[in-house]
């Protein structure tokens, strides 16, 4: 077959930025920092093997037949009362919710609804690899705001979006950032919105962590301030029940739903019945939020351990973010590192540690001294001892790369 066969947005020669993201782990001593993976052991294993039964039982044979692009109309209404309760958005009903297969399938219909090639978005420098792998699909112009302590930098978003009107979409990670681990703070997903407005685009809220908060209280999401229907907020079952569910959820106007839904028929018709089914059998039966509570016990706990342990082993040369919840620590090493030489060359082979190095979570990969650590997956043994070993190798290299520039 030739290649020349392929559509030009699959690029056959140019691997997509998720191959090879994470390198093969077979030491007996390993410790992977990679995934964004929540804890197996905190799945509410028998709760959800009975959501299913119950999903079974309610419906009969007719929970494995075709069913509606929109999925059940009760686990849609729970959605929005969470929406409301939990995100502060007003005026919110079942028609306002979207259920898709994770939250990656609702970037990419997001990303067909808006972008045709050579159409401009603006991401944050770092931002989410996955996003920036279905963005590439669909062959963008990319503009680049830096990330912040407190979030996307909006002085030089609105000077980016006053030299480049034609600008469409601004994504945003804007609880607990990934990679960054930063929160956006509560005047800046004002002025976002106030930008949009001003200037003429839209905004994807992608809010998978917003629950996982540690320490602090919770910001009303930036869709809560959204006065034209601007801006579409994203969340996902994945990190706080299952990954495998594989179902996420939307927030946006009916006129927005309306064309995702056809762009979702024409993908794969509709959700899976059984599972969203099942999962409205647990939210109705179970309590999520002391579940969630449950998650933020273990997960803060862990998040301390990384923090402390980055201090106790890491050289003074490193910078890392504290994030006040979700998954993810960003560590920024001196530019004389390459983190993802480092991580194939070093830390893996001798270390037998990995992390997801930087390059790939920026939209033209040019930034090669960052390093993403998931702390949620590992004990606080683990955290202590992967830092330890990098932190090692870390002072090793630096010292070497003085020498050599002496």
């Amino acid at each position: 077959m030739n290649d020349k066969l392929f559509s030009s947005r699959v690029q056959p020669e140019t691997p997509s930025r998720l191959e090879g993201l994470f390198p093969v782990m077979d030491f007996d001593d390993a410790i992977t920092f990679t995934a964004g993976a929540p804890a197996e052991n905190l799945f509410p294993m028998n709760e959800m093997k009975q959501a299913y039964i119950d999903a079974i039982d309610n419906e009969g044979a007719h929970t494995f037949q075709y069913h509606t692009i929109a999925g059940p109309v009760e686990l849609r209404e729970r959605l929005a009362e969470r929406a409301t309760r939990k995100m502060g958005i007003e005026n919110v009903g079942a028609e306002n919710v979207m259920l898709t297969a994770g939250g990656q399938q609702g970037i990419d219909l997001i990303t067909k609804l808006l972008i045709d090639k050579g159409d401009a978005i603006v991401v944050e420098a770092p931002t989410y690899v996955g996003a920036l792998s279905t963005f590439d699909m669909y062959e963008p112009t990319y503009y680049e705001v830096e990330l912040q302590s407190d979030g996307m930098d909006m002085d030089q978003l609105e000077e980016t979006v006053k030299q480049h009107p034609e600008i469409k979409l601004v994504y945003t990670v804007a609880d607990f950032h990934n990679p960054g681990g930063v929160t956006m703070s509560l005047a800046k997903r004002k002025r976002l919105v106030e930008l949009a407005n001003q200037y003429d685009f839209m905004v994807l809220e992608d809010t998978p962590y917003r629950d996982l908060r540690y320490v602090g209280e919770s910001l009303p999401s930036i869709k809560s301030f959204d006065t034209e229907d601007r801006v579409i907020l994203l969340s996902s079952f994945s990190k706080i029940l299952m990954p495998t569910l594989r179902t996420g959820w939307l927030v946006a106007s009916k006129k927005i739903i309306k064309q995702l839904y056809k762009l979702k028929e024409a993908a794969d018709l509709e959700v899976p019945n059984i599972t969203a089914s099942a999962i409205n059998q647990f939210l109705a039966k179970n309590d999520l939020d002391k579940h969630i509570d449950k998650l933020i016990d273990v997960y803060k706990e862990r998040r301390v351990a990384m923090a402390n342990a980055i201090e106790k082993y890491l050289p003074e040369e490193v910078t890392a973010t504290c994030p006040d919840g979700g998954f993810f620590t960003w560590v920024t090493v001196p530019d004389v590192i390459n983190t993802t030489d480092l991580l194939y060359n070093k830390v893996t082979p001798e270390g037998h540690i990995a992390y997801v190095p930087s390059k790939n979570f920026y939209a033209y990969k040019d930034k090669t001294n960052g390093m993403r650590l998931n702390f949620t997956g590992l004990s606080s043994e683990q955290i202590d001892d992967g830092m330890k070993r990098l932190g090692g190798i870390l002072k090793s290299e630096l010292s070497k790369s003085l020498v050599e520039n002496n």
